[in-house]
């Protein structure tokens, strides 16, 4: 019993220990102890939103598309049926004197009309001011006077074992709150977006919750709410938030620019695997591997050269690629940065100045999810896209495309260059039809 006394006197210690002093009151109005969220929660409630997103699309009997049945149907046909659809999602109000708030872009892709609701039941038309697919990020302003906002804490002082609250709008009920720890952070490799760099926490977070707040103790943004894993079709205890840190870098771009700019090191890279660590006489050392350095590009410039090992960036250990592309992708064109390498065994430092994007993208999902994982370049002759390279296992590769191929059509829509493709695969989600010039072969190749 007085193990039991003492591990209790214990948690006590902990639960009102800094900075919960600010958080949790040590008693309530009969004087008894009762730690509670309720005042920092107070605070930070009327700043997150619910997000309602309309749009009207054209249906049409799916009949109608085979040509055998039109026959039939002959020109009197039924015009197709315009159906409106709602859908719900969260945000967070991060500048209350400008009306800027934050979310996912899968909340709002797609959309005709937004609207915001704040939970003092005041509801207001949105502008959607600019967006960040790779990221999963858009940024939304409304007109209203009497706005709270939450304050962004920088992300990278986040710590395994934190804790931590959603809120947000699951499944449409309105506001709601759940706490957790932060379970993992720099979760990558997931194919959700085309940048990751997860908090991980096991907070409920369900459909709606996307684009919500995940705060901490002091009431501070941590993450932005954007997906769960649910093989069972609700939480199970495994979500997802964008860093702060992360967000705030498309923020900040799309308010000054309307869009995100990010800048290019100019490498193809891969993971320092076990075996290529033993052939590179690196055993039991981290970093990410160039393989190849484009001519002109900054990292040419900065003199990384190929079979470089990239230990650090930017004052950082780099272990993964993926971390090496993130922590590349949050740096504006102009940037200098810090780079430490291995080269024969020996440690170098270099500077590199981050590059203009060069035309190459990485393909996700927000792309086209049967291009995710196709590393893809504007082609001049003749014109069209390149498949520079394919991600070992995505998507692209087991869709039978070839590192070499040139997309010269898509959709049946004539391609030239990266914006024509992304033109041309917004007609289609469920099948894309691409034509491609394989070797001296032309070729059509269905993807569905």
């Amino acid at each position: 019993m007085q193990l039991r006394q003492r591990a209790f006197a214990l948690f006590l210690m902990l639960v009102v220990s800094v900075p919960a002093f600010a958080v949790w009151p040590l008693q309530d109005g009969d004087g008894n102890q009762l730690p509670s969220l309720a005042p920092m929660l107070e605070k930070i409630n009327p700043a997150v939103v619910n997000i309602s997103t309309f749009a009207t699309r054209q249906q049409m009997n799916p009949l109608l598309n085979d040509p055998f049945f039109r026959h039939f149907f002959g020109p009197n046909q039924r015009a197709p049926q315009m159906k409106r659809s709602q859908s719900a999602g969260s945000g967070v109000i991060v500048d209350a004197g400008d009306g800027t708030v934050i979310t996912n872009f899968h909340v709002i892709d797609g959309a005709d009309e937004i609207k915001v609701s704040l939970n003092d039941g005041r509801t207001f038309d949105a502008k959607l001011v600019g967006s960040d697919p790779d990221v999963d990020i858009a940024i939304l302003k409304i007109e209203a006077n009497g706005l709270h906002e939450v304050k962004m804490a920088d992300s990278d002082a986040t710590r395994v074992g934190d804790f931590v609250v959603a809120i947000g709008n699951p499944f449409g009920l309105g506001q709601t709150v759940t706490t957790g720890v932060v379970s993992a952070i720099g979760r990558t490799g997931l194919g959700i977006e085309g940048y990751e760099n997860f908090i991980q926490t096991d907070a409920s977070i369900n459909p709606g919750n996307s684009g919500g707040a995940l705060v901490n103790l002091n009431g501070e943004l941590v993450g932005i709410n954007t997906a769960i894993i649910a093989p069972a079709g609700g939480n199970v205890g495994i979500g997802f938030a964008i860093p702060t840190n992360m967000a705030r870098h498309s923020l900040e771009q799309i308010l000054e620019h309307g869009e995100v700019k990010r800048g290019q090191l100019g490498v193809v890279i891969q993971d320092l695997t076990p075996d290529l660590a033993e052939a590179f006489g690196l055993e039991g050392a981290q970093g990410v591997v160039v393989s190849e350095v484009q001519d002109g590009s900054a990292a040419d410039k900065a003199g990384i050269k190929q079979g470089d090992v990239i230990t650090e960036f930017d004052g950082k250990e780099m272990r993964t690629a993926a971390q090496l592309r993130n922590a590349v992708g949050i740096h504006r064109v102009g940037d200098k940065v810090k780079i430490k390498v291995i080269r024969d065994g020996e440690s170098k430092k270099l500077t590199a100045k981050i590059g203009e994007s060069s035309g190459t993208v990485l393909a996700s999902k927000s792309l086209h999810k049967f291009l995710e994982g196709a590393h893809l370049a504007d082609n001049k002759d003749p014109k069209g896209v390149l498949i520079q390279s394919l991600d070992p296992g995505s998507a692209a590769q087991m869709s039978g495309l070839r590192a070499g191929d040139i997309i010269t059509s898509a959709n049946k829509q004539r391609v030239e260059d990266i914006d024509d493709l992304k033109d041309a695969l917004g007609k289609s989600k469920q099948q894309l039809l691409l034509r491609l010039l394989r070797g001296n072969a032309a070729l059509y190749l269905v993807l569905k």
